[in-house]
């Protein structure tokens, strides 16, 4: 678990309360799109494109066999973020939701820069275009700056160094869910959402009822 960093973040709009992700993964996930996910240091990025990841009926959830030290997070209070490390090369992260006990959340899938863009390319200089910077759940962790040290931070009342925050931009109203990306369990659930025709999306954009 991360330690508290006591590391404010000014960004305009409304930090996500505690109730917003204490519910279904199902519902925080499409509602999230459209936010923006803010840290201390000036990066900033609009979500685009989440998954839902449902604990013990989803098989594609680190948490459907039970809790270890590694998804202990996910057990924990709604708000968090849940950070892990994946193919031995890359950082994801995702919002833990639901009730505490539950192992859910929601991976979030790519983000659309909107702040502190020269850091971004920084963190990540073999990229040449800004559309690459954070199209994707391991790019936009480098870009962002998230990795192992990030995982148990609160992301509600933005003292730990990143937050979500709503700006005022509603999620889009014409949103389905789509099949998961990259997973080879779980493949029928319609748990993927993205804003749709937008640019920064990562992989197929293409979605169903």
């Amino acid at each position: 678990m991360v330690q508290k960093k006591a590391a404010s973040i000014i960004w305009p709009g409304t930090p996500l309360p505690r109730a917003f992700f204490d519910r279904p993964a199902t519902k925080v996930a499409p509602q999230l799109l459209n936010k923006i996910l803010a840290s201390a240091d000036g990066r900033a990025g609009r979500i685009v494109e989440v998954e839902a990841y449902l604990g013990a009926i989803d098989p594609a959830a680190h948490t459907y066999r039970g809790k270890t030290p590694r998804n202990a997070v996910m057990f924990g209070p709604p708000g968090h973020m849940y950070v892990y490390f994946t193919y031995g090369m890359h950082w994801c992260c995702n919002c833990v939701s639901g009730p505490e006990g539950d192992g859910c959340g929601v991976l979030i899938r790519a983000l659309e820069p909107v702040h502190g863009i020269e850091h971004m390319r920084s963190a990540r200089p073999r990229v040449r275009s800004d559309r690459d910077l954070c199209r994707g759940p391991a790019r936009l962790t480098q870009a962002m700056g998230i990795n192992g040290a990030q995982n148990g931070l609160d992301l509600v009342g933005a003292l730990d160094g990143f937050t979500i925050v709503d700006d005022g931009m509603a999620p889009p109203k014409a949103r389905t869910g789509g099949l998961r990306i990259g997973i080879s369990a779980g493949k029928d659930f319609p748990w993927r959402w993205n804003v749709p025709g937008n640019r920064y999306v990562s992989g197929t954009t293409a979605q169903r009822s």
